[in-house]
């Protein structure tokens, strides 16, 4: 049997994990206090639902899914991305959910494609949506959230760029005028991007072969053709993120990969990362996407941040990885009377809500500290035939030593009250 995870995944395991946990934590906190609230929608979608919304041009949809059939020969896809999913799960209980809707998931997805460093097959992402507001400041509000999460983490080599790609009203005449401007230029163009650029010129712009070519960098920008509606919507997003303190560029280049979206687009890219996968953050308005579902017209926003490629961002700028607080407390018991009080002693901590744990079996003295320091404790409570003859309990501060004897019946206290250890 093969004991290696699959091509393209990877075990995540202690000390990553935890950092891995800081990070969901930390998305936590700033979510809900953005007044977002949690949700989960399934790891598998029927198929249908994300060839619709991404399109069928799209790379995820054409290139990158992992579809199968079940039993029933339904085709069903592991989830390649999750705004298709909140927007469905929305649209089908509308009616018990407030509007605008805000909220957020963090979870795995799931994307076929050759493994390297920052792209791999599963990965990890930390995404919002406001769904049913067409403002500008709803654009602004997912901004600034993301802004302030990655800051959050201490990431100081990352920017902003910002562009809008326009809507139906605008977006159909600058398309035909980039199909023109390209057009000479088909037979140069890979063969992804000549099957596309009748059907989606845009994707040409963001293409990985093409998208640095003299002849694609001269095209016309969709930001110099929008309609009165978009241009005003665009500006009042940028005024509102300066009015923010959020820096961010207007790179007129900028599309996303997704078909759904409709004007505002953004991207955080990382100075610390390699180009090919330095964006750590994208995301946009989707105002159609709910009608290509099959529901109502429903605006909505977001954004998907992947949690991995923030690690590496953090390693790459040498910031400390974010690291959960380890056991409050490692007992230590020598003797067999000592281990039936180091039971006690490790339920009484867990009910004062302190973390704590014990070995499972007689083991020596040595040992057990060394679980102790693996374990990340920050104190050991050492109970020996000495200390239960005494009726005490010795404590001791793993970082710096420090020790204090105190009563058995003081020692939740003492391990609670931690000003108490500077006296």
């Amino acid at each position: 049997m093969e004991l290696a995870p699959p091509r393209g995944t990877a075990d995540l395991l202690p000390p990553r994990a935890e950092a891995m946990l800081g990070l969901y934590e930390s998305a936590h906190r700033w979510a809900r206090l953005f007044g977002f609230r949690y949700l989960e929608t399934p790891m598998f979608e029927h198929t249908e639902l994300f060839s619709r919304a991404a399109g069928e041009t799209s790379d995820v949809v054409s290139k990158e899914m992992y579809t199968f059939l079940d039993k029933g020969d339904r085709s069903l896809t592991l989830r390649p991305e999750t705004t298709a999913s909140v927007v469905r799960a929305y649209l089908t209980n509308a009616h018990d959910l407030p509007l605008p809707f805000k909220g957020y998931y963090l979870g795995s997805q799931f994307r076929h494609g050759r493994p390297q460093a920052g792209r791999t097959r599963e990965f990890r992402q930390f995404g919002v949506e406001i769904i049913g507001v067409a403002a500008p400041d709803a654009d602004v509000e997912v901004i600034v959230l993301a802004d302030a999460y990655l800051r959050g983490q201490g990431l100081a080599r990352t920017t902003l760029v910002v562009n809008s790609i326009g809507d139906a009203v605008c977006r159909p005449a600058y398309r035909q005028l980039l199909i023109d401007h390209l057009e000479p230029h088909r037979d140069d163009l890979c063969d992804d991007c000549q099957q596309r650029l009748r059907s989606n010129p845009l994707r040409v712009l963001d293409c990985k072969v093409d998208g640095k070519r003299a002849f694609v960098l001269a095209a016309p920008a969709i930001s110099d053709h929008l309609c009165a509606a978009c241009a005003a919507h665009f500006a009042a997003v940028r005024a509102g993120l300066d009015e923010a303190g959020v820096t961010h560029e207007h790179d007129r280049r900028l599309v996303r990969g997704l078909d759904y979206y409709t004007r505002t687009a953004f991207e955080f890219v990382s100075g610390a990362l390699s180009e090919a996968q330095a964006t750590v953050c994208g995301g946009g308005r989707y105002d159609g996407l709910a009608e290509v579902l099959g529901g109502s017209p429903t605006p909505g926003v977001g954004f998907a941040l992947g949690l991995d490629r923030v690690l590496l961002a953090m390693e790459g700028e040498g910031i400390e990885l974010p690291s959960p607080p380890g056991l409050r407390c490692f007992v230590v018991a020598v003797g067999e009377r000592a281990r039936a009080a180091a039971k006690t002693l490790v339920a009484e901590l867990r009910a004062a809500g302190l973390a704590s744990a014990a070995a499972f079996e007689e083991r020596p003295m040595k040992a057990q500290m060394k679980m102790a320091d693996r374990a990340d404790a920050a104190f050991v409570a050492i109970l020996g035939e000495r200390e239960l003859a005494e009726g005490e309990i010795t404590l001791k501060r793993l970082v710096d030593g420090l020790q204090k004897t105190v009563p058995v019946g003081d020692a939740v206290g003492w391990l609670t009250r931690l000003d108490d250890w500077t006296r």
